[in-house]
């Protein structure tokens, strides 16, 4: 079961002809707890070689390299893992989406948009490893969080709903009357959470959606709370939650 777990992680390369380039995403990939960097690349011919041989999940993978492009890898290779395009040249950015690319970071990458590149690859991975190993999805994900001078292990699917209080957040779970604090905004705890189970509804909540009872235009109930929606956030809300 070990080993089985194990594959939940991304096995991903990171290939780029510019060295501090290269370090900072390296150093991107280190601070994500569900990738796992194997080999790193300063040209596209060593990383062609490699992909021969080993089999991987992601490729962070720059563009305008010389001798072999990104791009033109991209082409030659016969079975093609989730590929996130790193470049500082905008002009790539069709080129790439026809080539079903996952997603498109234009240097300097901010570390929150590398972070929503990297949950999008890894709700993904999910459902592979879904298809390849149905016991595996029985296990319950979690991540974890800083609390009380301790670290949480803190269950996807215990998750109610979530309120911002300016530094800190309160983190509602089931079966228990008190909240979880700890020192985040909204934003960096949304970061964590999975895109296709949460919702921001407010500029003070996030909510998980499978635990919605009902909803009106103006709030919803969790857990007999009501929580107001935001007017901007509506369309998406109600957009996501359709799909559950």
């Amino acid at each position: 079961m070990l080993n089985q777990l194990n594959k939940e992680k991304i096995r991903c390369i990171a290939i780029d002809d510019e060295p501090f380039a290269l370090q900072i995403i390296v150093d991107d990939i280190r601070k994500v707890p569900f990738l796992e960097l194997i080999n790193v690349f300063s040209n596209a011919l060593d990383a062609e070689l490699f992909l021969k041989e080993n089999a991987v999940d992601l490729i962070f993978l720059d563009i305008q390299m010389p001798t072999l492009t990104g791009i033109q890898l991209l082409k030659r290779l016969e079975l093609s893992p989730m590929v996130i395009f790193t470049t500082a040249y905008e002009q790539y950015a069709l080129e790439g989406y026809d080539l079903n690319v996952l997603d498109y970071l234009l240097k300097p990458v901010p570390f929150e948009r590398f972070l929503r590149a990297a949950n999008r690859a890894f709700e993904l991975h999910l459902l592979k490893v879904k298809d390849e190993l149905p016991e595996v999805l029985d296990e319950r994900l979690f991540f974890f969080i800083h609390s009380e001078y301790k670290q949480i292990k803190l269950f996807y699917d215990d998750i109610l709903y979530i309120e911002g209080l300016k530094d800190y957040v309160k983190i509602f779970i089931k079966n228990n009357p008190k909240p979880i604090l700890t020192r985040m905004n909204l934003k960096a705890i949304d970061s964590k959470l999975m895109n296709t189970q949460f919702c921001r509804v407010h500029q003070s909540y996030i909510v998980a959606l499978n635990k919605i009872t009902s909803f009106q235009k103006t709030k919803l109930l969790i857990a007999q709370q009501e929580i107001p929606i935001g007017r901007s956030f509506l369309d998406t809300f109600r957009a996501k939650y359709q799909q559950v």
